[in-house]
């Protein structure tokens, strides 16, 4: 796997790529790797995710998407 031609090869390289990205109006992009444990399994309940507020965008709502309060 790659992103923008630079092999992914470890964490760190991933966060910097992140890291590095840029806007044409100047804005600048934080990251920082998670390294705390999170438990697996579990279920969010159908109600909670109909509540949800999702507005997806125009190009790949799929990926793309606002969440409103």
């Amino acid at each position: 796997m790659n992103w923008r031609g630079q092999p992914l090869v470890s964490h760190d390289g991933l966060v910097n790529l992140i890291g590095a990205t840029r806007t044409e109006t100047g804005l600048r992009v934080k990251a920082a790797l998670d390294k705390k444990k999170y438990p697996k399994g579990i279920k969010v309940p159908d109600a909670d995710m109909k509540s949800i507020k999702l507005k997806t965008h125009n190009f790949h709502g799929e990926w793309n998407y606002t969440l409103e309060p």
